[in-house]
C-alpha cells in the first residue's frame, strides 16, 4: 500500500519523535525541534499518533499553533489495526509507518483544538488527584506506624499535603469562577443529584466532549457503556470497559451519593436492587444515567429538574 505524504504517522517517545511522512526520519521531542520541522512542512491532511499522556503534549501544542489537523488514537486501537493488516513486528519506525497507513485507511476525524483554560484546569485537577493519592497513602501508614519519631513525620507530611490540596482547590475554584463558560457548566452539573464540586471539576477537566456527543458515545468515553460478549449461540454477560478511568471513578462516587437520595436516581437504584440486581451493577447503571443526564444538561444549557 502506497502511503501519501499527506498522511503522517508519528511514534511519540519521551525524547524523540519517529516520523513517517513519505519517508522515515526522527527529531527530538522538543519545542525547538518541532518548530523547525513544522516551519518547512507543507500542510498535510492529517497527522496521527498514539495518546501517550504527557509525552505528546509538546507535539499537540505545536500542531495546534500551526493549524495542522491531527488525531490521537488509543494505543490498543493502533495495535489492533497493525494486527489486522498483518504487521506483527513492532519498532518505533515501523509504528510510525503503521500510524500513517492507519490515518490514510481510516481517516479519523481530527481533534478540535484544546481550550487553554480547560487544559490548565486538567493540569490543576491532575495535580490535586496526585496529592490526594499521596495523602491517602500516608493516612494508611499513619494507622500502621508505632514508632513515635516516624509517626510525627507522617503526621507533618499529612498536614503539608492537606494544605497543598487546599491551595489547588482554591486555584481550581478561581479558574472556574473567572471563566463564564466553565462557571455555567459547573452550575449545571451540580444541579444533578450526586455531583459535587470534585465530580463536576473532573467532568469539566477530563470529559470536554460532554454536551457535544450522543448519549451512547458519552457513556463509552466515560467507560460506562455496556459491551456485548456474544458468539454464535453463546450469550455472555455484558460488561463495561475502556473509557477514561478518572471520569469513571468520579461518576461511581457520584452514584454512591445519588443512590441514597429520595429523587428519581435513588428510586431507580432501589427498583434495580429490589428486582434482584447486584448492588455494584445497579451503581454502574446509576453512574451511566448520571453521565447521560450531564450530557443532556450541558447540551441544552438547562439545569436538571427532579
Amino acid at each position: 500500500m502506497i502511503i501519501a505524504s499527506d498522511f503522517i504517522g508519528i511514534d511519540v517517545g519521551k525524547y524523540t519523535l519517529e516520523i513517517f511522512a513519505g519517508r522515515e526520519f526522527s527529531i527530538a521531542n522538543t519545542e525547538a525541534a518541532l518548530a523547525d520541522w513544522l516551519a518547512g512542512l507543507s500542510r498535510p491532511e492529517l497527522v496521527l499518533f498514539e495518546a501517550t499522556g504527557r509525552y505528546d503534549g509538546k507535539l499537540r501544542r505545536a500542531l495546534e499553533q500551526a493549524g495542522i489537523a491531527f488525531c490521537r488514537v488509543n494505543p490498543a486501537q493502533a495495535r489492533a489495526f497493525a494486527r489486522a493488516t498483518g504487521q506483527l513486528a513492532k519498532t518505533d519506525k515501523v509504528d510510525a509507518q503503521m500510524l500513517a497507513r492507519m490515518a490514510q485507511a481510516l481517516r479519523p476525524h481530527p481533534q478540535a483544538a484544546a481550550d487553554e483554560r480547560r487544559r490548565l484546569l486538567g493540569e490543576l485537577a491532575r495535580r490535586r488527584d496526585q496529592l490526594v493519592d499521596m495523602r491517602r497513602g500516608e493516612l494508611t501508614r499513619q494507622q500502621e506506624m508505632a514508632e513515635p519519631e516516624i509517626l510525627t513525620d507522617i503526621c507533618a507530611h499529612i498536614e503539608l499535603l492537606t494544605s497543598r490540596i487546599a491551595v489547588f482547590d482554591s486555584r481550581i475554584a478561581a479558574l472556574i469562577a473567572a471563566t463564564d463558560e466553565l462557571a455555567q457548566a459547573q452550575r449545571l452539573l451540580r444541579s444533578i443529584p450526586g455531583i459535587g464540586l470534585v465530580t463536576a471539576t473532573t467532568l469539566l477537566a477530563f470529559l470536554p466532549e460532554a454536551g457535544h456527543r450522543s448519549p451512547k458515545t458519552i457513556a463509552a468515553l466515560a467507560g460506562l457503556a455496556p459491551f456485548n460478549n456474544d458468539s454464535g449461540l453463546f450469550r455472555g454477560k455484558r460488561s463495561i470497559r475502556g473509557g477514561r478511568p478518572r471520569v469513571r471513578v468520579a461518576l461511581y462516587m457520584a452514584a454512591l451519593t445519588a443512590c441514597r437520595s429520595t429523587g428519581l436516581l435513588g428510586q431507580f437504584f432501589r427498583t434495580l436492587t429490589t428486582a434482584g440486581k447486584p448492588k455494584k451493577l445497579a451503581l454502574i447503571a446509576i453512574a451511566r444515567k448520571i453521565i447521560v443526564i450531564a450530557n443532556a444538561v450541558l447540551r441544552d444549557q438547562t439545569p436538571f429538574k427532579t
